[in-house]
């Protein structure tokens, strides 16, 4: 009993002489390990903290789900996976090529190019939004693309590392061309315990990496959260202004909750409504998520997009044909065309295409509204930038 009692003095000690050593620090990366990092990559002594934290006016307001436990070492590895064009055919394309960061992880092209300078076939959705309705919370599972068939970040990676207007490569190149990368030994040992990549490692720090794109800093979220916090019994936003908003800002709301937030949500958060028509075209050239259910009642059908960031993410629409927000706006003001499968809340009663008959005054009002949905923060935020040299 005695020598655990010295042993644990001594420990005490130690510890307390270590703690006042200026010279005294937690090594995560050892000196091997920075030689190996340190010619590609600008990476933070110790993984960044990337835990999701949802709003507590979302909880409040019935958004189901609760946040998985992330793994700082994984999200780490997947940013640089994210970032690393070594994964592609032509060794020039790299996931974020076509998710940029500044534009909220979408892409400016109405079609990104790929491989080879490949076009593809359909616009590139905004990540963003991803945790909020895609699986990064439990009980909210929305799926992925724009015709709904990855049901995980997971089956999204492998499904657009192969696609060979993407980055064209096979799950067994990508193995080979991250086991092939020096830096990678060391990422791969701290998030798995194994220094050697296997396919589902890759996408899953990949995922990880997804998950944690958390956009809940944005103007429409604070001004939420502080009206919130001021009425916790009686918080109502729906039918209350909101005090950081502008006149303009809270009649756009108004007018969004009114005759949008059916499909979209109040909150931004997993829509409502997973795949609709909404009337883009009476006969369209693609079959969106019934081309892959083969079910009548989805032909034409698309995705409903989370809306967090909108402004940022233009061009819009699965093919991107519309430029502005203002473009968007008219179409569903008066632009909305006969379809077989037009969603209801895009019908009058006769069946015939709604016509939201919006003034000048309330277009306007409803742009001012999406742009507090941007969250300036993250799209600045060096957790989510481009790691390497």
């Amino acid at each position: 009993m005695k020598k655990i009692y010295l042993l644990a003095a001594l420990s005490c000690s130690l510890l307390a002489f270590s703690c006042k050593n200026d010279d005294f620090s937690y090594v995560y990366y050892t000196p091997e390990e920075q030689a190996l990092l340190s010619p590609y990559l600008n990476l933070p002594q110790l993984p960044s903290n990337y835990e999701v934290v949802l709003p507590t006016y979302m909880s409040f307001s019935g958004v189901g789900g609760f946040s998985r436990p992330v793994e700082f070492a994984k999200v780490e590895l997947g940013r640089v996976l994210f970032y690393d064009k070594s994964l592609s055919k032509d060794g020039k394309i790299a996931c974020a090529n076509c998710h940029k960061q500044a534009l909220a992880f979408s892409d400016d092209a109405a079609v990104s190019k790929g491989v080879f300078n490949r076009s593809g076939t359909r616009n590139s959705i905004a990540l963003s939004s991803v945790p909020s309705f895609s699986g990064a919370y439990e009980n909210t599972g929305n799926s992925l693309f724009w015709d709904n068939r990855a049901k995980t970040v997971q089956e999204q990676s492998r499904a657009s590392l192969a696609n060979v207007k993407e980055m064209d490569m096979s799950m067994a190149e990508v193995v080979a061309a991250v086991n092939n990368q020096p830096y990678y030994s060391v990422l791969f040992r701290k998030a798995f315990g194994e220094q050697s990549a296997t396919e589902e490692h890759v996408t899953e720090a990949i995922q990880s990496f997804v998950h944690a794109l958390a956009s809940f800093q944005s103007k429409f979220d604070e001004a939420a959260q502080a009206q919130f916090e001021s009425n916790t019994q009686n918080f109502h936003f729906e039918v209350e202004n909101f005090e950081q908003f502008t006149a303009q800002e809270n009649r756009g709301k108004t007018l969004y909750l009114n005759n949008c937030a059916s499909c979209h949500t109040q909150t931004f958060s997993a829509p409502f409504v997973q795949s609709a028509s909404n009337g883009l075209d009476e006969y369209p050239n693609d079959a969106g998520v019934g081309g892959v259910t083969n079910f009548a009642p989805d032909m034409g059908t698309f995705k409903v997009p989370a809306l967090r960031n909108i402004a940022l993410t233009a061009p819009y629409m699965h093919d991107g044909r519309f430029q502005t927000l203002e473009q968007v706006i008219e179409h569903y003001n008066t632009g909305i065309k006969p379809h077989a499968n037009l969603h209801s809340n895009l019908q009058s009663p006769d069946g015939t295409p709604k016509k939201m008959n919006f003034s000048a005054n309330d277009k306007e009002s409803l742009v001012a509204f999406l742009h507090t949905l941007s969250d300036e923060k993250m799209i600045a935020d060096a957790r989510f930038a481009n790691p390497f040299k």
